[in-house]
């Protein structure tokens, strides 16, 4: 997996913690840096460690389904886009304005189960963890950060479009991962060599 793929990828996982930071920062009225810092640790800090989980898991079972399991990361990829999608349209009702362990491990897990599917598939792909890990972490802390300020200062207006083209990328690195399995992309190449 290249890094522009990763980072893509990377993006499209956050897009979840992207939109509750903007739903958060809805409900902050005196919106303070230790606000912004402590939803991008909480946020990156599962969607790293959720895909490693995931990676972990799937490196057991790699040798028993690595014929299939293109499809495996396709079908996961897909479900979770779709997810996504039907998601966006959501800003759940029950967000308050604290940030206290009790209120973001909730939603950091919630907004991370995802990621933990996507770390299986990357035992699959046998991406190098480490650095997908830390690009996935990293890449969410930034964007839920500035959730946090954006929905403080706009409102909802990006949330839900956060979360579909979230969905989309997630669905579209799902297609391009199979086609490239299934040699779709060699075969297409090959017409203009």
């Amino acid at each position: 997996m290249s890094v522009w793929e990763l980072f893509i990828l990377a993006v499209g996982l956050s897009m979840d913690a992207f939109a509750v930071s903007v739903c958060k920062g809805l409900s902050v009225k005196a919106l303070k840096p230790k606000h912004m810092l402590i939803a991008g640790l909480y946020f990156g800090g599962f969607q790293a460690l959720m895909p490693l989980i995931g990676y972990l898991l799937g490196v057991q079972f790699q040798s028993l389904i690595q014929e299939f399991d293109h499809w495996i990361a396709f079908v996961l990829l897909v479900l979770i886009g779709l997810s996504m999608i039907r998601e966006s349209r959501e800003c759940p009702d029950e967000l308050n304005d604290s940030f206290s362990f009790k209120t973001m491990l909730p939603l950091a897990v919630a907004t991370s189960i995802d990621a933990l599917a996507v770390g299986v598939t990357f035992a699959f792909l046998k991406v190098s963890i480490v650095p997908a890990v830390s690009f996935i972490g990293v890449t969410t802390f930034i964007l839920s950060a500035a959730g946090i300020r954006i929905g403080n200062i706009f409102g909802a207006k990006y949330k839900s479009r956060a979360e579909l083209i979230g969905g989309l990328v997630l669905i579209l690195m799902g297609v391009k991962i199979l086609l490239e399995h299934l040699g779709v992309f060699d075969w297409f190449l090959s017409l203009f060599a």
